[in-house]
């Protein structure tokens, strides 16, 4: 019985790279507000268009990886803002103009709302 080691690797290298960007959003938001959000779709985008011409299977699964996360990280910016402005997360005074105070019972979610009729 031979053990596959790359797949291992594989779930570790996902593991970090998710776990990069959560604080990579939280800074982004922080220092930049969501401005930059469409350098997170170029970045995604290229990064699965890249995934499908790279022959090597674990490289070509990395890059996706790290597409899907650059992709899920847009919405995640967006979040973050309203995190912020619910008081989770700190402000920075120098963008304060950027925020809207929210009830922190506000969700947080695009669809979910208090006013939405179960």
């Amino acid at each position: 019985m031979e053990l596959n080691f790359m797949s291992v690797l594989l779930a570790v290298c996902t593991f970090l790279i998710i776990g990069l960007f959560h604080p990579l959003v939280i800074k982004t938001e922080y220092y930049f507000g969501t401005r930059p959000w469409w350098l997170w779709l170029i970045g995604g985008l290229a990064s699965i268009v890249g995934a499908l011409f790279i022959s090597d299977n674990f490289l070509s699964t990395l890059l996706a990886v790290l597409g899907a996360t650059l992709l899920w990280g847009i919405g995640e910016l967006f979040s973050q803002k309203k995190r912020v402005e619910k008081g989770w997360f700190p402000m920075n005074p120098k963008r304060k103009d950027q925020y809207v105070k929210r009830d922190p019972g506000d969700s947080i979610c695009p669809v979910h709302n208090k006013t939405s009729k179960k």
